[in-house]
């Protein structure tokens, strides 16, 4: 919160996004993130999909299992209605919201309230993924995080994914993906075909 001249508070809304390939920190600063905020006295809440259930159903947890508290939802219109008074708002898996998320966040900004997404860029075919485009292009900032490729130690460009499941969404870690560079995933996608 900032104070103008004439001693009215104004809470500065926006929307910073953190998106890149799996294994590359996303959630991690998402926590450090809401643990900044609420370290700095702001009332803060982080909602994730209900769907995602890897390591805790109520939990957001980072791969290297760092976690903080939740609420799981089923679609984006649930974080107006469990948001109110409300400074910080932090979503996790982003990609697997619907597309009214867009607006959601818009919402919440135009409120004066912080709005922190995290979520994959693209899917596994290097398509990007659900409304993380269109949460980029409206967002104050955004921070593009990489994984290193697990062949060269390039950074990571995608998802690819290892097993055998042309399904787009598809929960997985280590054992279902792994971080490729371009040129590594080019390579690997030839060796698929």
């Amino acid at each position: 919160m900032t104070g103008n001249l004439t001693g009215e508070t104004h809470r500065p809304g926006r929307i910073e996004v953190v998106c890149g390939s799996m294994f590359s920190g996303k959630t991690e600063e998402l926590i450090r993130r809401m643990r900044r905020a609420k370290f700095a006295r702001q009332k803060v809440e982080i909602f994730k999909p209900a769907m995602d259930t890897r390591y805790s159903e109520d939990d957001v947890v980072s791969h290297d299992r760092h976690s903080i508290k939740s609420t799981p939802i089923e679609s984006s219109a649930e974080i107006l209605q469990l948001s109110s008074d409300i400074d910080v708002v932090g979503i996790d898996e982003a990609q697997f919201l619907d597309n009214g998320i867009v607006d959601v966040c818009n919402t919440l900004a135009n409120r004066g309230v912080r709005v922190i997404i995290a979520g994959l860029d693209m899917d596994y075919q290097g398509i990007p993924f659900g409304p993380i485009p269109a949460l980029c292009a409206i967002a104050d900032e955004v921070s593009k995080v990489h994984a290193i490729c697990v062949k060269c130690g390039a950074l990571a460009y995608v998802s690819h994914r290892i097993v055998d499941n042309d399904r787009r969404v598809l929960l997985g870690e280590t054992g279902e993906y792994e971080p490729l560079c371009r040129d590594c995933y080019q390579k690997a996608m030839k060796k698929d075909v």
